[in-house]
């Protein structure tokens, strides 16, 4: 099992940056798949980007592809996301998620998630 903490949200300006973080219990992260996904109000839960367990490759979804990048540190126990020129649309509830096969964009597909943390982006 793991257990998992998002932290690094926040209140910033379109054209910002954050870097959202996800640190993760047990000794086993580093077998895990790791998922960064979003919540917008009144919308569904949806992919952002993606880790395999060592970190040698990645996914995104088309329409962060070049703003996001996700990361990984196994001997720290976190995945982190790094969110660069921010827009409004952007604004949602991060979630990170932790599944044991590998890649998939399905929110359902995913065994492990945090409890979120808010990103708000003004205009």
């Amino acid at each position: 099992q793991v257990q998992l903490v998002e932290s690094g949200g926040g209140l910033v300006q379109a054209g910002g940056s954050l870097r959202l973080a996800c640190a993760a219990s047990g000794r086993t992260f580093s077998r895990y798949y790791m998922g960064w996904f979003r919540q917008a109000p009144g919308k569904e839960r949806e992919f952002v980007a993606g880790i395999s367990a060592s970190g040698g490759s990645t996914y995104y979804a088309d329409s962060v592809k070049g703003r996001f990048t996700i990361s990984r540190d196994n001997a720290k126990n976190t995945v982190y996301l790094q969110i660069n020129n921010l827009k409004p649309e952007d604004t949602a509830v991060y979630y990170c998620a932790a599944r044991s096969m590998g890649y998939h964009t399905n929110w359902d597909m995913y065994g492990y998630w945090g409890q979120g943390t808010q990103v708000t982006v003004s205009s």
